[in-house]
């Protein structure tokens, strides 16, 4: 592949890499599938997907994996996307839907993995990045990032090879887990209230829920808001990552 260097793969993206992998091979073994997306370079969805799909290694297993085109792709992931799935974005870090798209897959239960070039998204954009800095705007059709993506495809399957590693961490050491409990989730309305004294159906990570929006009224569907104790306590800001709240 042009445009490949030794030293591409500094410390940084080798341990982003790894740790992506890890991330990758643990959801594939809970049952999970992948959503593949691309909006300005939809040729590497396709060959995202087609990677983890059809391995060209004798022996390697078949991961579920499919790529989501076309216009509207928050509504086409909200649709498909399920708890436990694997949102992964080929993207610059200016491109809207994709940060859209990060911004709710905690929402929607799904682990999200951003990889592009150039400037670097927001601390917090999505669940792993693995970025190249070249700023130069032909970098994703130097190969670059198929080199990442086959990687990544290649690591993932490495994790497959050691059973033990695709257990998930234990973090709940006392009687309440800061981790797990309700501590603040993020939800996506799905309807608002259909009167002033009347709950709001949202979705969570755990599922659909009906919460109070009291403190955060008037919301719409699709506005998300961090949730604790059955309560929107606040919202979150439209144009950044996850954790940014009003």
């Amino acid at each position: 592949m042009t445009g490949i260097t030794a030293d591409m793969l500094d410390a940084g993206l080798a341990g982003d890499l790894a740790a992506a992998a890890l991330a990758l091979a643990r959801r594939f073994a809970a049952g999970g599938t992948m959503w593949c997306v691309a909006p300005s370079w939809e040729p590497h969805a396709h060959h995202v997907a087609v990677e983890f799909v059809h391995p060209v290694i004798v022996g390697k297993r078949a991961l579920p994996a499919f790529a989501l085109t076309g216009p509207d792709l928050v509504r086409r992931a909200r649709v498909a996307v399920r708890t436990g799935d694997i949102l992964i974005a080929v993207a610059g870090a200016d491109d809207a839907e994709v940060t859209d798209l990060m911004r709710r897959s905690p929402a929607w239960g799904a682990m999200s993995l951003w990889i592009g070039s150039g400037l670097r998204p927001a601390a917090g954009a999505a669940d792993h990045v693995l970025w190249l800095g070249d700023p130069d705007p032909m970098a994703p059709a130097t190969g670059r990032f198929v080199f990442l993506y086959h990687l990544l495809w290649e690591l993932t399957h490495v994790c497959f090879e050691h059973p033990g590693l695709l257990q998930p961490d234990l973090e709940c050491t006392g009687e309440v887990c800061v981790t797990c409990s309700d501590e603040g989730r993020l939800a996506e309305v799905i309807a608002p209230p259909a009167s002033l004294f009347d709950k709001a159906l949202v979705r969570t990570a755990d599922g659909e829920e009906s919460i109070d929006v009291t403190l955060v009224a008037p919301v719409s569907a699709g506005d998300l808001v961090l949730v604790h104790a059955g309560a929107a306590l606040t919202r979150a800001l439209p144009t950044s990552p996850h954790w940014a709240l009003l």
